[in-house]
């Protein structure tokens, strides 16, 4: 396709093997029925067992009155190193180096979240970080894999990079030292969470904190979390105007995640004997490899990214699936403990995706591949590489320090978290890869 003069290369998107894709929709259309009843049926399943999330009303009641308080008194929280002791400067100063060093990558952060978790199980939303920081990893990686590396331009692969890794980098800066400093606190036997201004963390999270150390209510820090991190990110990402001019407001951009990359997957993994993941992701055990105990995934898929309310809805209910569902809770521990986070897609489906380029297939046409059988033989699996392998370090502009926390809106997302009926997503994952495959297909045919 030629480019005209003026024209952005982020923004076209064609179609010129739609006589092909036209072929093959009775069988997409199938395969869309069968998920559905499928996902129907296997949801049911994994909401019949519940773990209580132990949601305290009477404590969220308290932190929403206290935020009320804050927002009408117009206190500004800012650090008064003045009234710290030579131990809390001390303290601060540790968690910060921590925090770098811990923040070097996808790869890092997504470990960092895992240790916070298994050192102090009551961190709930640890472990979601953990798992949503291992889909952004696998989403960067998604750019340079073979279904979507041939059908973007070299500049909207970066854009949207820049985009994932941001938002994954800026909410660690924001959480991580908020969850040190508790587990510093806990180490030392008193709460210093008046070290949190240091962070420059909104002085939302404070009442969360404190009401946390006194009831150790993971559910409602979870939810206070999400919501801080959602509006954390609003400005510096979302509504930045670099990122909507070049990514959000893409064509591809929106054809992408219409087509699967939008999805939000919690691989789970049966109990089974020790395993452990060889370089390409494959989990090998006493009676098998990963291909037989990655049993189902639980997940969303992400409508409105956009919209602020949607995704700190959608985080209530990926958070109330995780760790209130039993069966997804011990599942996605088990995969978490068992396999390391390399950013290839082959982490959870080795049948499928290959992070070694010279098993990937080696033809244009994917879908058809995908369509005649459930799991696809070596040689023959889509490419999808380990994120140290897809994406070099990438420098970032200063980021902005202002308080997010302006009014009482944000006040609205303090509710009981509750599981979507609809959380195992095994069939619709797998007919989003299929659809990015049908829409490479038809650009390859070009």
């Amino acid at each position: 396709m030629k480019q005209k003069p003026g024209d952005d290369p982020t923004n076209h998107v064609s179609f010129p093997g739609f006589k092909e894709l036209l072929h093959r929709l009775p069988a997409v259309l199938g395969e869309m029925v069968r998920g559905k009843a499928a996902g129907f049926s296997d949801s049911s399943e994994l909401r019949e067992d519940r773990i209580s999330l132990g949601w305290n009303e009477a404590s969220a009641r308290t932190v929403s009155n206290e935020i009320e308080d804050l927002v009408r008194r117009g206190v500004a929280v800012r650090p008064n190193m003045e009234t710290w002791s030579d131990a809390d400067i001390a303290l601060a100063e540790e968690i910060a180096i921590a925090t770098d060093r811990a923040g070097i990558s996808n790869i890092t952060r997504t470990e960092a979240y895992l240790a916070c978790y298994q050192a102090y199980p009551e961190l709930h939303w640890a472990f979601l970080a953990h798992m949503v920081s291992r889909n952004a990893g696998w989403n960067m990686t998604d750019l340079q894999g073979s279904r979507i590396a041939d059908t973007m331009d070299e500049e909207g692969k970066r854009s949207a990079y820049r985009f994932i890794e941001r938002s994954n980098a800026l909410i660690f800066q924001d959480a991580y030292p908020q969850l040190l400093l508790y587990m510093k606190s806990r180490e030392l036997g008193s709460s210093h969470f008046h070290l949190l201004p240091y962070f420059h963390v909104s002085r939302f999270m404070l009442p969360f904190w404190e009401r946390f150390w006194i009831d150790r209510g993971s559910a409602l820090l979870a939810v206070g979390l999400i919501i801080n991190e959602q509006h954390y990110i609003e400005k510096r990402v979302i509504k930045h105007p670099y990122y909507q001019k070049y990514v959000t407001d893409k064509a591809r951009f929106h054809l992408f995640s219409l087509s699967g990359l939008n999805h939000i997957v919690f691989p789970l993994l049966e109990d089974g004997p020790a395993a452990k993941s060889d370089n390409d992701g494959a989990i090998e055990a006493g009676n098998g490899t990963a291909e037989r105990m990655v049993t189902r995934l639980a997940g969303r898929v992400v409508s409105d990214f956009g919209s602020l309310p949607a995704r700190i809805a959608l985080g209530k209910g990926l958070y109330a699936m995780l760790m209130g569902l039993r069966g997804v809770r011990s599942g996605a521990q088990n995969f978490a403990a068992a396999v390391p986070h390399s950013g290839s897609r082959a982490d959870y489906w080795p049948d499928i995706f290959t992070a070694k380029r010279e098993e990937a297939l080696t033809f244009p046409v994917q879908g058809s591949e995908l369509l005649e059988a459930e799991t696809l033989p070596a040689g023959k699996r889509l490419y999808s590489p380990k994120l140290l392998d897809a994406w070099g370090d990438m420098p970032y502009e200063p980021i902005p320090r202002e308080d997010w926390l302006k009014d009482t809106s944000a006040l609205d997302g303090i509710s009981a978290p509750k599981p979507p009926y609809l959380c195992d997503i095994s069939r619709e994952h797998r007919l989003g890869i299929l659809k990015t495959a049908l829409a490479h297909d038809s650009l390859a045919d070009s």
